[in-house]
């Protein structure tokens, strides 16, 4: 049986080419590996196609694409054969809406608010403009609504097979209300001149039984449909009858008569473009076919989780990773129901249920306290660790250039916000709306705050949104913890001092509004429902506001140094000295020891080894910045311009040289596509040349020309020649850098967790590059071969990849054979010593008398001749302070060069003198 803590987990992708039997298949492989847990990207039914399994448009259901129960029961049991625990990448917030697909969509469609699954998705049904009845708008549509009727685009259909019509636009059905099925006969039996029919009379008289706007109703409908489908010879009537409905550009009857039956829907055909500022349900961020689940909802919750409570009362799940926890409107409550199930699921055989939480966490914040939850999925831990191993001394003069070549300060702060205010004006605009329109009937329901004008209280609202400083606040429907209060109330003065208009109370109000407290007892009444929903739904838009404005367009406009824009980063941050780092690492063995620890996932912008080269450029800025201005003249025939544009900018050409560092594999074939698929999709996100909202094709075009000139070799020879030499010394310094990376994260508090392929040279781009299929049968292959490896051979051959999969896996051997030590002990820090102690960062782990004894080196260049040479052990001068642990030969200091005789890096089994005191239960309890 698999620990109920993994020793180490790792992340499989899968897709219809690598599905449920696929996995099986390395589950050997992993095994041999040392890795205890598979960590699953989301497998429940999706839509078809899908290549990373988040647009999931049932819950209830396996994945036939992956194949199925029965593929699943299969990987299953050879997960169980292996002793391999899996972890599930769970996503409760949203499911993929439009299509034809998803049967709880589908049905809101078809009876809109009389639905029993309208209560599962966040819709505004009475906010469409201009219309009688209420609706939600699909912005479905390539073109306009107006375009897309004239041209035939939108057609009815009829289904024999259920009794039932729908219209449909391409592959988007959109089911027509059963309350218009008397209607549509109607038309239709007129339209085929079949009154007179047997078949025609039976289906008038079915359209006179249910006269009225409410009938059929959801119980009488089934018998409708199943009615009109019995009409022997109806079928061939309604094909006929159709053509009433058959809109076109030369028949105007026909399309207007198709108009109004589609206006007396419960949805609202539209361009997609309308989804920016029109759209009234809720989306993961802006994707519009991603529509937001509310499981706040208990019956929402338990039938999306059915399959999941499933899988742990057979014993067939024992972890999961929950998807984007920042959307829930509740989280607290969320995971309290979710710890009941996980309890109900067990029944008698309980033991502790693995969870970790997708959380971007902001600087100094701490992580909430939800039940059952052992962390996060460690995207701070993995930029702790870059900024750890970052040479600080460098950063100063990457500002510079940055400045130089931006004209721009090297502080993040004005770009952020410029960010947000073009992700609040053109992505988020309709989920804002929403907001302040609710903001506004909340004011306008007493006396006292009526005066406040729609206008004043949506700008006092916008510059909350966007001083807010972090993703989310935490409030429950009782209203905000202390720390909560606090970061609203220091938003709002920041947002004060920002307002230029009379204030008059508006920013007391707003936060009286953010905190609840305008339903404290004696305050003047306020409706509680619109307060609360306020509240809580700002909660839900501020984490999304912060993800667009920050990870998907701030990362792509300042590039001072590309391996700090990473997910759950600052891109301005600083280096961490080594007793900060080891003060944060102490913290986390105490508060958060089981969360996981990453270095690449699926999100994150490129590879951890393509992270860790462009980390080498501020060991070198000086000669890094004579490149880049050497490049710049090299490539300046390259540019394509005209009048004002200029493809590449300047700033974005900057930014290709790091990304090309990072990636850079002369032996690629495929490398010039994917760079161009990249810049494509960094140049779209930065939105400043073009945005995926309004694509500049003569811009895009030319940075694809710009990047197919640089890397011919025909017509950049010199500029290849000149990037190849120095990439071979960032690749060398980030060989190193990777293998620091590696260890710490293999020892430090926390569950290191492996991306697929990583455990050799990772240089993906951000995906989907970094789903590229994995060679499983070249890395089996390799574990006989280096099963006892020759470290100075892998070293000489470092390019080959097989050190840094050799030195993972004994990292992940380790941790096997050191469990405990791993995954309960103690982080001692360890004292070094003598003229290179700051490039060393060094600790212990322990439990009870057992003891790692682990240590790292840095900042590389001064060892390695700036890159040119692998490093020498001699060249390190120093030792290490192991005084209170035992070693083999009895020391009590260990002196840096025997130390890293064979690598930079280093653990050693030990013996503690005293065994360690257990960490406090209190102190893991809420796990």
């Amino acid at each position: 049986m698999p620990p109920a803590i993994p020793i180490a987990t790792y992340r499989l992708q899968l897709t219809a080419d690598f599905d449920f039997d696929a996995a099986a298949g390395v589950a050997p492989y992993l095994k041999a590996l040392g890795i205890s847990h598979v960590y699953a990207s989301p497998f429940m039914k999706a839509r078809k196609g899908s290549t990373h399994g988040y647009d999931v448009v049932d819950h209830t259901k396996f994945n036939p694409e992956l194949g199925g129960e029965e593929g699943f029961a299969r990987l299953s049991d050879a997960l169980k054969r292996h002793d391999l625990g899996l972890i599930l990448d769970f996503v409760p917030n949203h499911v993929g809406v439009h299509f034809a697909d998803n049967p709880w969509w589908l049905d809101v469609l078809e009876w809109g608010p009389a639905s029993p699954h309208a209560v599962s998705f966040d819709i505004d049904w009475d906010q469409l403009p201009y219309r009688a009845r209420g609706g939600v708008l699909l912005p479905i549509l390539g073109s306009s609504y107006g375009q897309a009727l004239e041209r035939g685009d939108i057609e009815l259909r009829y289904d024999a097979n259920e009794g039932s019509f729908s219209a449909w636009y391409f592959e988007h059905r959109l089911p027509i209300a059963p309350e218009r099925y008397g209607e549509v006969l109607r038309t239709t039996v007129r339209e085929a001149a079949a009154e007179q029919s047997t078949a025609g009379r039976a289906m008038l008289e079915l359209a006179a039984q249910y006269p009225g706007l409410r009938h059929p109703n959801r119980l009488e409908a089934p018998a409708l449909k199943a009615a009109i489908k019995a009409i022997e010879g109806g079928a061939d009537i309604i094909a006929r009858g159709l053509d009433a409905y058959r809109a076109g550009e030369d028949r105007p009857t026909q399309t207007l008569a198709l108009h109004h039956l589609l206006e007396r829907q419960h949805y609202k055909l539209g361009h997609w473009r309308l989804a920016s500022s029109d759209i009234n349900y809720r989306r993961f961020f802006d994707v519009n076919t991603l529509a937001g689940l509310r499981v706040e909802d208990a019956a929402t919750f338990e039938a999306s989780h059915s399959l999941v409570k499933r899988l742990i009362a057979e014993d067939r799940l024992q972890g999961l990773r929950l998807d984007h926890i920042d959307g829930l409107r509740d989280p607290a409550q969320y995971f309290q129901r979710l710890r009941r199930l996980v309890r109900s699921a067990q029944g008698a055989k309980a033991r502790p249920f693995y969870m970790v939480i997708e959380k971007i966490l902001g600087e100094d914040e701490k992580l909430p306290r939800f039940s059952g939850v052992h962390g996060t999925t460690g995207y701070e831990w993995m930029n702790t660790i870059s900024q750890a191993l970052v040479d600080g001394r460098g950063l100063d003069p990457l500002n510079e250039i940055w400045r130089q070549i931006s004209n721009q300060s090297p502080n993040l702060t004005p770009v952020l916000r410029e960010a947000k205010q073009r992700v609040l004006e053109t992505l988020l605009t309709s989920e804002f709306t929403v907001l302040a329109r609710l903001l506004a009937r909340i004011a306008s329901g007493h006396y006292s705050t009526r005066d406040f004008s729609g206008d004043s209280l949506r700008q006092a609202l916008e510059l909350y949104v966007l001083h807010f400083p972090v993703y989310r606040t935490y409030l429950t429907a009782s209203g905000p913890a202390a720390h909560d209060r606090a970061l609203i109330s220091e938003t709002i003065e920041r947002a004060r001092a920002d307002w230029f208009a009379a204030d008059e109370g508006i920013f007391d109000f707003l936060r009286d509004a953010l905190t609840m407290d305008l339903l404290q007892p004696g305050r003047p009444p306020h409706g509680a429902p619109r307060v609360r929903r306020f509240a809580l739904k700002v909660q839900q838009f501020t984490g999304p506001m912060m993800a667009k404005s920050l990870e998907d367009t701030a990362f792509y406009r300042y590039h001072r140094l590309l391996a700090l824009n990473e997910v759950g980063g600052d891109p301005a941050a600083s280096a961490i000295a080594p007793e900060t780092f080891h003060a944060m690492m102490t913290a986390r063995a105490r508060e958060w020891p089981h969360g996981m620890t990453a270095t690449a996932t699926h999100d994150t912008k490129r590879g951890e080894d393509a992270r860790a080269r462009i980390m080498a450029l501020a060991e070198i800025p000086g000669e890094w910045t004579s490149a880049v201005a050497r490049w710049k003249v090299l490539n300046a025939p390259h540019l394509v311009l005209d009048r004002e544009m200029r493809a590449p900018s300047a700033t974005f050409e900057y930014m290709l040289y790091q990304a090309l560092l990072g990636a850079w594999d002369p032996d690629d074939a495929s490398l010039v596509g994917r760079i161009q698929a990249y810049a494509l999709k960094a140049a779209r996100e930065g939105k400043q040349e073009t945005s995926w909202l309004n694509p500049h094709e003569p811009y895009e075009a030319g940075v694809k020309a710009f990047i197919e000139r640089i890397l011919d070799r025909k017509t950049s020879p010199e500029f290849l020649d000149a990037l190849g030499t120095l990439a071979q010394r960032t690749a060398l310094i980030g060989a190193l850098n990777s293998l620091s990376q590696i260890t710490l994260k293999a020892t430090m508090p926390g569950v290191p967790d492996f991306y697929q392929g990583t455990e050799r040279w990772d240089l993906s781009l951000v995906d989907p590059d970094n789903r590229r299929p994995v060679d499983f049968a070249e890395r089996a292959g390799m574990l006989a071969a280096l099963d006892t490896p020759d470290w100075d051979a892998l070293a000489q051959n470092w390019r080959d990849g097989r050190l840094k999969f050799a030195w993972t896996r004994h990292l992940l051997r380790l941790r096997n054979e050191m469990a405990d030590v791993f995954t309960s002990g103690d982080y001692v820090p360890l004292a070094v010593s003598g003229p290179h102690r700051d490039h060393v960062i060094a600790f212990a782990r322990r439990h009870g008398r057992e003891a790692a004894i682990v240590a790292v080196a840095r900042s590389f260049a001064p060892f390695t001749q700036g890159g040119r040479n692998w490093p020498r052990p001699e060249a390190f001068e120093g030792e290490i302070d192991v005084t209170g642990y035992a070693l083999p030969d009895g020391a009590i200091r260990i002196q840096l060069p025997a130390l890293f005789a064979n690598l930079p890096v280093a653990v050693l089994k030990a013996k503690a003198a005293t065994a360690s005191k257990p960490t406090s239960k209190r102190a893991r309890s809420h796990a």
